[in-house]
Protein backbone atom coordinates (compact mmCIF):
# COMPACT_ATOMS: atom_id res chain seq x y z
CA UNK A 1 0.00 0.00 0.00
CA UNK A 2 2.66 2.47 -1.06
CA UNK A 3 1.87 6.10 -1.92
CA UNK A 4 4.23 8.34 -3.89
CA UNK A 5 4.98 11.62 -2.14
CA UNK A 6 5.14 14.03 -5.08
CA UNK A 7 5.46 17.03 -2.71
CA UNK A 8 8.58 15.79 -0.92
CA UNK A 9 10.86 18.33 -2.67
CA UNK A 10 8.51 21.28 -1.98
CA UNK A 11 10.36 23.81 0.25
CA UNK A 12 8.41 24.94 3.32
CA UNK A 13 9.06 28.51 4.48
CA UNK A 14 6.56 28.77 7.37
CA UNK A 15 6.49 26.01 9.96
CA UNK A 16 3.28 27.27 11.55
CA UNK A 17 1.16 26.31 8.54
CA UNK A 18 2.91 23.00 7.87
CA UNK A 19 0.95 19.78 8.39
CA UNK A 20 1.44 18.34 11.88
CA UNK A 21 -0.04 14.95 11.11
CA UNK A 22 1.97 11.90 10.00
CA UNK A 23 0.64 8.74 8.38
CA UNK A 24 2.03 5.56 10.00
CA UNK A 25 1.76 2.06 8.50
CA UNK A 26 1.71 -1.14 10.54
CA UNK A 27 2.28 -4.76 9.66
CA UNK A 28 3.95 -4.11 6.29
CA UNK A 29 1.35 -1.61 5.11
CA UNK A 30 -1.76 -3.70 5.77
CA UNK A 31 -3.01 -1.10 8.28
CA UNK A 32 -2.49 2.69 8.25
CA UNK A 33 -3.44 5.36 10.79
CA UNK A 34 -2.86 9.09 11.34
CA UNK A 35 -0.97 10.46 14.36
CA UNK A 36 -0.27 13.97 15.63
CA UNK A 37 3.34 15.11 15.52
CA UNK A 38 3.36 17.07 18.78
CA UNK A 39 7.17 17.09 19.04
CA UNK A 40 7.40 18.92 15.66
CA UNK A 41 10.26 16.65 14.55
CA UNK A 42 11.05 16.13 10.89
CA UNK A 43 10.34 12.55 9.82
CA UNK A 44 10.96 10.98 6.45
CA UNK A 45 9.41 8.00 4.78
CA UNK A 46 10.75 4.73 6.21
CA UNK A 47 11.61 6.02 9.70
CA UNK A 48 10.59 3.74 12.59
CA UNK A 49 8.65 5.67 15.24
CA UNK A 50 6.92 4.88 18.54
CA UNK A 51 3.26 5.93 18.83
CA UNK A 52 0.47 5.67 21.36
CA UNK A 53 -1.31 2.34 21.61
CA UNK A 54 -4.01 0.73 23.72
CA UNK A 55 -2.75 1.13 27.30
CA UNK A 56 0.81 1.14 25.98
CA UNK A 57 2.83 1.95 22.87
CA UNK A 58 3.23 0.57 19.38
CA UNK A 59 5.94 0.74 16.72
CA UNK A 60 5.23 1.62 13.10
CA UNK A 61 6.85 2.95 9.94
CA UNK A 62 6.35 6.44 8.52
CA UNK A 63 4.60 6.15 5.15
CA UNK A 64 3.74 9.83 4.45
CA UNK A 65 4.72 13.15 5.98
CA UNK A 66 4.35 16.78 4.99
CA UNK A 67 1.71 18.43 2.79
CA UNK A 68 0.72 15.19 1.05
CA UNK A 69 -0.86 14.03 4.32
CA UNK A 70 -3.51 16.76 4.07
CA UNK A 71 -4.69 15.27 0.76
CA UNK A 72 -4.97 11.86 2.41
CA UNK A 73 -6.89 13.36 5.35
CA UNK A 74 -9.35 14.95 2.94
CA UNK A 75 -9.74 11.68 1.06
CA UNK A 76 -10.40 9.70 4.26
CA UNK A 77 -12.66 12.41 5.74
CA UNK A 78 -10.51 12.94 8.85
CA UNK A 79 -10.06 16.37 10.43
CA UNK A 80 -6.54 17.58 11.11
CA UNK A 81 -7.63 19.04 14.47
CA UNK A 82 -9.41 15.91 15.68
CA UNK A 83 -8.93 15.72 19.49
CA UNK A 84 -9.29 11.92 19.51
CA UNK A 85 -6.29 11.47 17.22
CA UNK A 86 -3.42 9.65 18.91
CA UNK A 87 0.03 11.16 19.32
CA UNK A 88 3.43 10.28 17.92
CA UNK A 89 5.74 9.89 20.91
CA UNK A 90 9.32 9.66 19.66
CA UNK A 91 11.72 8.03 17.25
CA UNK A 92 12.00 4.33 18.06
CA UNK A 93 14.94 3.35 20.25
CA UNK A 94 16.84 0.06 20.18
CA UNK A 95 14.89 -1.20 23.19
CA UNK A 96 11.57 -0.47 21.46
CA UNK A 97 12.68 -2.27 18.31
CA UNK A 98 13.91 -5.34 20.23
CA UNK A 99 10.62 -5.63 22.12
CA UNK A 100 8.67 -5.16 18.88
CA UNK A 101 10.61 -7.95 17.14
CA UNK A 102 10.06 -10.36 20.06
CA UNK A 103 6.28 -9.83 20.03
CA UNK A 104 6.13 -10.07 16.22
CA UNK A 105 7.78 -13.49 16.43
CA UNK A 106 4.87 -14.69 18.61
CA UNK A 107 2.23 -14.01 15.94
CA UNK A 108 2.66 -17.24 13.97
CA UNK A 109 2.39 -19.46 17.04
CA UNK A 110 -0.63 -17.48 18.25
CA UNK A 111 -2.32 -17.90 14.85
CA UNK A 112 -1.85 -21.69 14.85
CA UNK A 113 -3.03 -22.03 18.45
CA UNK A 114 -6.10 -19.83 17.87
CA UNK A 115 -7.14 -21.84 14.81
CA UNK A 116 -7.00 -25.01 16.90
CA UNK A 117 -9.20 -23.41 19.59
CA UNK A 118 -11.71 -22.24 16.96
CA UNK A 119 -11.86 -25.78 15.58
CA UNK A 120 -12.51 -27.20 19.05
CA UNK A 121 -15.30 -24.71 19.72
CA UNK A 122 -16.81 -25.47 16.25
CA UNK A 123 -17.23 -21.82 15.32
CA UNK A 124 -18.19 -20.98 11.74
CA UNK A 125 -15.36 -18.51 11.13
CA UNK A 126 -11.95 -18.39 9.47
CA UNK A 127 -9.02 -16.76 11.27
CA UNK A 128 -6.71 -15.01 8.79
CA UNK A 129 -4.18 -12.98 10.80
CA UNK A 130 -3.06 -12.08 14.31
CA UNK A 131 -1.39 -8.73 15.03
CA UNK A 132 0.24 -8.19 18.44
CA UNK A 133 1.08 -4.71 19.71
CA UNK A 134 4.75 -3.78 20.10
CA UNK A 135 4.62 -3.86 23.93
CA UNK A 136 2.70 -7.16 23.94
CA UNK A 137 -0.38 -5.87 25.83
CA UNK A 138 -2.94 -6.16 23.05
CA UNK A 139 -3.63 -8.60 20.22
CA UNK A 140 -5.98 -8.05 17.27
CA UNK A 141 -7.50 -11.14 15.61
CA UNK A 142 -8.75 -10.69 12.03
CA UNK A 143 -11.38 -13.22 10.94
CA UNK A 144 -13.79 -13.90 8.07
CA UNK A 145 -17.35 -15.11 8.63
CA UNK A 146 -20.47 -15.21 6.48
CA UNK A 147 -22.90 -15.03 9.40
CA UNK A 148 -22.82 -13.58 12.86
CA UNK A 149 -20.52 -15.45 15.27
CA UNK A 150 -20.80 -15.68 19.04
CA UNK A 151 -17.15 -15.61 20.16
CA UNK A 152 -17.61 -14.64 23.83
CA UNK A 153 -16.22 -17.96 25.00
CA UNK A 154 -13.37 -17.65 22.49
CA UNK A 155 -12.31 -14.26 23.89
CA UNK A 156 -12.10 -15.66 27.43
CA UNK A 157 -9.91 -18.57 26.31
CA UNK A 158 -7.60 -16.31 24.24
CA UNK A 159 -7.19 -13.79 27.07
CA UNK A 160 -6.18 -16.52 29.54
CA UNK A 161 -4.00 -18.28 26.96
CA UNK A 162 -1.90 -15.31 25.73
CA UNK A 163 -2.30 -12.86 28.66
CA UNK A 164 -3.26 -9.97 26.39
CA UNK A 165 -6.23 -7.75 25.67
CA UNK A 166 -8.17 -9.38 22.81
CA UNK A 167 -9.84 -7.48 19.97
CA UNK A 168 -11.82 -9.34 17.28
CA UNK A 169 -12.10 -7.57 13.92
CA UNK A 170 -14.13 -8.91 10.99
CA UNK A 171 -12.84 -8.40 7.44
CA UNK A 172 -13.94 -9.47 3.97
CA UNK A 173 -12.39 -11.86 1.49
CA UNK A 174 -10.85 -8.99 -0.50
CA UNK A 175 -9.16 -7.56 2.61
CA UNK A 176 -7.77 -10.99 3.42
CA UNK A 177 -6.22 -11.36 -0.04
CA UNK A 178 -4.71 -7.89 0.42
CA UNK A 179 -3.07 -8.99 3.67
CA UNK A 180 -1.81 -12.28 2.25
CA UNK A 181 -0.67 -10.83 -1.10
CA UNK A 182 0.31 -12.65 -4.25
CA UNK A 183 0.67 -12.43 -8.04
CA UNK A 184 -2.37 -12.05 -10.26
CA UNK A 185 -3.09 -13.55 -13.67
CA UNK A 186 -1.72 -10.36 -15.28
CA UNK A 187 1.73 -11.15 -13.86
CA UNK A 188 1.80 -8.20 -11.45
CA UNK A 189 1.31 -7.94 -7.71
CA UNK A 190 -2.29 -7.87 -6.52
CA UNK A 191 -3.98 -4.46 -6.60
CA UNK A 192 -5.57 -5.00 -3.18
CA UNK A 193 -2.13 -5.48 -1.61
CA UNK A 194 -0.37 -2.56 -3.36
CA UNK A 195 -2.63 0.47 -3.90
CA UNK A 196 -6.35 -0.37 -3.90
CA UNK A 197 -8.13 0.75 -0.73
CA UNK A 198 -11.78 1.19 -1.74
CA UNK A 199 -13.40 -2.12 -2.65
CA UNK A 200 -16.46 -1.72 -4.88
CA UNK A 201 -18.95 -4.44 -5.75
CA UNK A 202 -18.31 -6.23 -9.06
CA UNK A 203 -21.15 -7.86 -11.00
CA UNK A 204 -21.27 -10.13 -14.01
CA UNK A 205 -22.95 -7.32 -15.97
CA UNK A 206 -19.54 -5.61 -16.11
CA UNK A 207 -18.19 -8.66 -17.97
CA UNK A 208 -21.19 -8.69 -20.33
CA UNK A 209 -20.73 -5.03 -21.26
CA UNK A 210 -17.10 -5.80 -22.16
CA UNK A 211 -18.05 -8.87 -24.26
CA UNK A 212 -16.22 -11.27 -21.94
CA UNK A 213 -17.19 -14.91 -21.62
CA UNK A 214 -18.85 -15.69 -18.31
CA UNK A 215 -16.23 -18.12 -17.04
CA UNK A 216 -16.04 -18.26 -13.26
CA UNK A 217 -12.47 -19.57 -13.13
CA UNK A 218 -11.13 -16.80 -15.38
CA UNK A 219 -13.12 -13.92 -13.95
CA UNK A 220 -12.55 -14.69 -10.25
CA UNK A 221 -9.42 -13.63 -8.38
CA UNK A 222 -7.46 -15.24 -5.57
CA UNK A 223 -10.07 -14.11 -3.05
CA UNK A 224 -12.77 -16.17 -4.79
CA UNK A 225 -14.71 -13.05 -5.83
CA UNK A 226 -14.90 -11.36 -9.22
CA UNK A 227 -11.75 -9.45 -10.14
CA UNK A 228 -11.65 -5.78 -9.19
CA UNK A 229 -10.05 -4.91 -12.53
CA UNK A 230 -13.37 -5.60 -14.30
CA UNK A 231 -14.50 -2.14 -13.12
CA UNK A 232 -11.42 -0.28 -14.38
CA UNK A 233 -12.52 0.04 -18.03
CA UNK A 234 -16.26 -0.29 -17.49
CA UNK A 235 -16.92 3.47 -17.81
CA UNK A 236 -15.07 3.58 -21.13
CA UNK A 237 -17.17 0.73 -22.50
CA UNK A 238 -20.41 2.34 -21.30
CA UNK A 239 -19.52 5.63 -22.99
CA UNK A 240 -18.72 3.83 -26.24
CA UNK A 241 -21.94 1.78 -26.16
CA UNK A 242 -24.09 4.93 -26.10
CA UNK A 243 -23.59 5.37 -29.85
CA UNK A 244 -24.96 1.87 -30.55
CA UNK A 245 -28.71 1.55 -31.24
CA UNK A 246 -30.96 0.12 -28.55
CA UNK A 247 -33.42 -2.75 -29.00
CA UNK A 248 -31.46 -4.06 -31.98
CA UNK A 249 -31.19 -7.69 -30.82
CA UNK A 250 -33.16 -8.95 -33.86
CA UNK A 251 -33.51 -7.72 -37.44
CA UNK A 252 -36.06 -8.88 -40.02
CA UNK A 253 -34.70 -9.61 -43.52
CA UNK A 254 -35.91 -11.71 -46.46
CA UNK A 255 -33.85 -14.77 -45.37
CA UNK A 256 -35.26 -14.73 -41.82
CA UNK A 257 -34.63 -13.18 -38.43
CA UNK A 258 -31.04 -12.09 -37.81
CA UNK A 259 -29.94 -12.43 -34.17
CA UNK A 260 -27.33 -10.18 -32.55
CA UNK A 261 -24.25 -12.03 -31.22
CA UNK A 262 -21.78 -9.37 -30.13
CA UNK A 263 -20.83 -5.72 -30.42
CA UNK A 264 -17.37 -4.55 -31.37
CA UNK A 265 -16.96 -1.07 -29.90
CA UNK A 266 -13.46 -0.63 -31.32
CA UNK A 267 -14.59 -1.05 -34.94
CA UNK A 268 -18.22 0.10 -34.41
CA UNK A 269 -19.62 -3.14 -35.79
CA UNK A 270 -22.52 -5.38 -34.79
CA UNK A 271 -22.38 -9.09 -35.62
CA UNK A 272 -25.52 -11.00 -36.62
CA UNK A 273 -26.32 -14.62 -37.49
CA UNK A 274 -29.08 -15.89 -39.78
CA UNK A 275 -31.10 -18.99 -38.78
CA UNK A 276 -30.14 -21.19 -41.76
CA UNK A 277 -26.35 -20.71 -41.58
CA UNK A 278 -23.75 -20.32 -38.87
CA UNK A 279 -21.92 -17.59 -40.74
CA UNK A 280 -21.53 -14.29 -38.89
CA UNK A 281 -22.35 -11.04 -40.71
CA UNK A 282 -20.76 -7.77 -39.47
CA UNK A 283 -22.96 -4.69 -39.95
CA UNK A 284 -22.20 -1.04 -39.40
CA UNK A 285 -24.18 1.04 -36.93
CA UNK A 286 -25.75 3.10 -39.73
CA UNK A 287 -26.90 -0.03 -41.57
CA UNK A 288 -28.47 -1.46 -38.40
CA UNK A 289 -30.35 1.79 -37.75
CA UNK A 290 -31.59 1.80 -41.36
CA UNK A 291 -32.86 -1.79 -41.19
CA UNK A 292 -34.50 -1.05 -37.85
CA UNK A 293 -36.32 1.94 -39.37
CA UNK A 294 -37.45 -0.16 -42.35
CA UNK A 295 -38.79 -2.88 -40.05
CA UNK A 296 -40.67 -0.27 -38.03
CA UNK A 297 -42.23 0.99 -41.29
CA UNK A 298 -43.32 -2.55 -42.19
CA UNK A 299 -40.80 -3.24 -44.99
CA UNK A 300 -38.34 -6.10 -45.01
CA UNK A 301 -35.00 -5.59 -46.82
CA UNK A 302 -33.65 -8.28 -49.08
CA UNK A 303 -30.12 -8.59 -47.58
CA UNK A 304 -28.15 -7.51 -44.55
CA UNK A 305 -25.37 -5.94 -46.66
CA UNK A 306 -22.50 -7.12 -44.48
CA UNK A 307 -19.18 -5.31 -44.42
CA UNK A 308 -15.99 -6.93 -45.66
CA UNK A 309 -13.37 -6.84 -42.94
CA UNK A 310 -9.77 -6.43 -43.99
CA UNK A 311 -6.99 -6.91 -41.50
CA UNK A 312 -4.79 -3.88 -40.94
CA UNK A 313 -1.75 -6.02 -40.26
CA UNK A 314 0.65 -6.23 -43.21
CA UNK A 315 1.13 -9.67 -44.67
CA UNK A 316 4.45 -11.25 -43.93
CA UNK A 317 6.41 -12.03 -47.08
CA UNK A 318 8.09 -15.40 -46.91
CA UNK A 319 11.74 -15.27 -47.97
CA UNK A 320 12.60 -17.19 -51.09
CA UNK A 321 15.02 -20.09 -50.83
CA UNK A 322 18.35 -19.50 -52.54
CA UNK A 323 21.00 -22.17 -52.91
CA UNK A 324 24.28 -20.48 -51.99
CA UNK A 325 26.37 -23.61 -51.50
CA UNK A 326 29.88 -22.87 -52.78
CA UNK A 327 29.21 -19.16 -53.28
CA UNK A 328 29.79 -17.92 -49.77
CA UNK A 329 32.78 -18.78 -47.61
CA UNK A 330 32.84 -17.99 -43.96
CA UNK A 331 36.40 -17.04 -43.09
CA UNK A 332 35.68 -17.10 -39.39
CA UNK A 333 34.64 -20.77 -39.58
CA UNK A 334 37.72 -21.63 -41.64
CA UNK A 335 39.95 -20.00 -39.04
CA UNK A 336 38.18 -21.91 -36.30
CA UNK A 337 38.71 -25.21 -38.16
CA UNK A 338 42.40 -24.47 -38.60
CA UNK A 339 42.76 -23.70 -34.90
CA UNK A 340 41.02 -26.95 -33.98
CA UNK A 341 43.29 -28.98 -36.28
CA UNK A 342 46.41 -27.28 -34.95
CA UNK A 343 45.36 -27.91 -31.34
CA UNK A 344 44.61 -31.58 -32.07
CA UNK A 345 48.03 -32.13 -33.69
CA UNK A 346 49.75 -30.51 -30.68
CA UNK A 347 47.83 -32.76 -28.29
CA UNK A 348 48.80 -35.87 -30.23
CA UNK A 349 52.47 -34.88 -30.21
CA UNK A 350 52.37 -34.26 -26.47
CA UNK A 351 50.73 -37.63 -25.85
CA UNK A 352 53.45 -39.38 -27.91
CA UNK A 353 56.24 -37.65 -25.98
CA UNK A 354 54.85 -38.58 -22.56
CA UNK A 355 55.44 -42.40 -22.75
CA UNK A 356 58.99 -41.87 -24.06
CA UNK A 357 59.81 -39.61 -21.15
CA UNK A 358 58.41 -42.16 -18.71
CA UNK A 359 60.63 -44.98 -20.15
CA UNK A 360 63.77 -42.85 -19.98
CA UNK A 361 63.05 -41.87 -16.41
CA UNK A 362 62.42 -45.46 -15.23
CA UNK A 363 65.59 -47.07 -16.77
CA UNK A 364 68.38 -45.69 -14.45
CA UNK A 365 66.32 -46.56 -11.37
CA UNK A 366 65.87 -50.25 -12.29
CA UNK A 367 68.10 -52.62 -10.33
CA UNK A 368 67.94 -56.32 -9.76
CA UNK A 369 67.21 -57.41 -6.20
CA UNK A 370 69.93 -58.93 -3.98
CA UNK A 371 72.70 -57.95 -6.41
CA UNK A 372 75.19 -55.14 -5.95
CA UNK A 373 75.35 -52.50 -8.58
CA UNK A 374 78.27 -53.32 -10.88
CA UNK A 375 79.98 -50.82 -13.15
CA UNK A 376 79.10 -51.16 -16.80
CA UNK A 377 81.98 -52.19 -19.11
CA UNK A 378 83.38 -49.64 -21.46
CA UNK A 379 82.85 -49.92 -25.17
CA UNK A 380 86.65 -50.24 -25.79
CA UNK A 381 87.05 -53.22 -23.49
CA UNK A 382 86.58 -56.64 -25.11
CA UNK A 383 84.02 -58.91 -23.56
CA UNK A 384 85.44 -62.37 -22.55
CA UNK A 385 84.29 -65.22 -24.76
CA UNK A 386 81.92 -67.57 -23.02
CA UNK A 387 82.51 -71.31 -23.47
CA UNK A 388 79.86 -73.06 -25.55
CA UNK A 389 77.12 -74.89 -23.79
CA UNK A 390 77.54 -78.67 -23.66
CA UNK A 391 74.05 -79.44 -25.00
CA UNK A 392 74.46 -77.30 -28.10
CA UNK A 393 76.93 -78.28 -30.87
CA UNK A 394 79.69 -75.91 -31.78
CA UNK A 395 79.19 -73.95 -34.91
CA UNK A 396 81.96 -74.31 -37.45
CA UNK A 397 83.56 -71.16 -38.57
CA UNK A 398 84.50 -70.71 -42.20
CA UNK A 399 88.08 -69.61 -42.95
CA UNK A 400 88.44 -66.14 -44.29
CA UNK A 401 88.59 -65.81 -48.05
CA UNK A 402 91.97 -65.12 -49.55
CA UNK A 403 92.18 -62.08 -51.68
CA UNK A 404 93.49 -62.65 -55.16
CA UNK A 405 96.43 -60.54 -56.23
CA UNK A 406 95.61 -57.97 -58.85
CA UNK A 407 96.31 -59.05 -62.39
CA UNK A 408 99.06 -57.20 -64.15
CA UNK A 409 97.84 -55.67 -67.24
Amino acid sequence: MNAYDWLVNLPMTDDEFSCRVVEISFNQGSRKEFFKNTALQQFEKGDMVTVEGVSGFDVGEVSLSGEIVRIQLKKKGVSETNPEMKKLLRRSSDRDLDLWKQNKAREKEALIRTRAIVHQLKLNMKLSEVEIQADGRKATFFYIADDRVDFRELIKILASEFKVKVEMRQIGARQESGKVGGIGSCGRELCCSTWLTDFKSVNTTAARYQNLSINQTKLSGQCGRLKCCLNYELDTYLDALQSFPENADTLQVAKGTAILIKKDIFKNLMWYVLPDTSKQYPLTIERVKKIKALNAAGTIPAELEAVEITSSKPKEIEPEFVDVVGHITLKSLEKADKKKRFSRSNQQQQQEKKPQQKNTQQRPHQSRPNQPNQPRPNANQQRPQQPPRPNQPQQRRRPPRQQRPPENS
